[in-house]
């Protein structure tokens, strides 16, 4: 099985802050998986991600794929993270973290093994509760700050993207997507 994870914090006040990345790009998945010609397509029907309080996460299976939002706060998304891969017997390597990454300006993204931003305190959680580095981090930018706009990192990941950034992260969401198909769902 392998386990898809987006980072970020529940609640509607953080629905759409770039800090909720994570839960963004989960939700452009199930979208692009419903239109899709994969087989897994067909077990999508009108389906939302249901609460499972023993994972303290949000989930959709989907066949041999589980797609995860955790329900706790960004920095305690591990338990969630460790709960899943213990109970499905994932292995690290199987495991996919989609999170918001200020190292990145906003439109890049990175997929990378065990490598990180320098600090991320969801990410953090994760690897203590796994007690390992060694799972994908699917790194989405989110940085576009000016010299005359440096809000603290704190501060402007719980800001929504303004109507501009809207566009470059729909259009950085469509790249993410299809390379993320053609790696997990082959």
């Amino acid at each position: 099985m392998q386990l898809i994870v987006g980072l970020g914090n529940p609640g509607e006040r953080y629905k759409n802050a770039r800090h909720n990345t994570g839960f963004l790009v989960l939700e452009k998945i199930k979208t692009e998986l419903a239109k899709s010609q994969f087989s897994i397509s067909k077990q999508i029907t009108n389906n939302n991600f249901r609460e499972e309080n023993r994972f303290k996460a949000e989930v959709l299976k989907l066949g041999n794929v589980m797609l995860a939002k955790p329900t706790t706060f960004m920095n305690d998304s591990g338990l969630a993270v460790s709960k899943i891969a213990n109970f499905y017997k994932i292995a690290l390597g199987d495991i996919y973290v989609i999170h918001d990454d200020l190292d990145l300006r906003l439109g890049e993204y990175k997929i990378q093994k065990g490598v990180g931003p320098k600090l991320h305190y969801g990410i953090a959680s994760i690897e203590e509760k796994l007690g390992s580095k060694d799972f994908w981090r699917v790194r989405v930018g989110i940085d576009s700050r000016t010299v005359e706009n440096r809000l603290s990192g704190e501060e402007y990941v719980l800001q929504n993207f303004n109507e501009q950034e809207e566009e470059v992260f729909e259009a950085t969401l469509e790249r993410l997507t299809d390379e993320l198909f053609k790696m997990i769902f082959k």
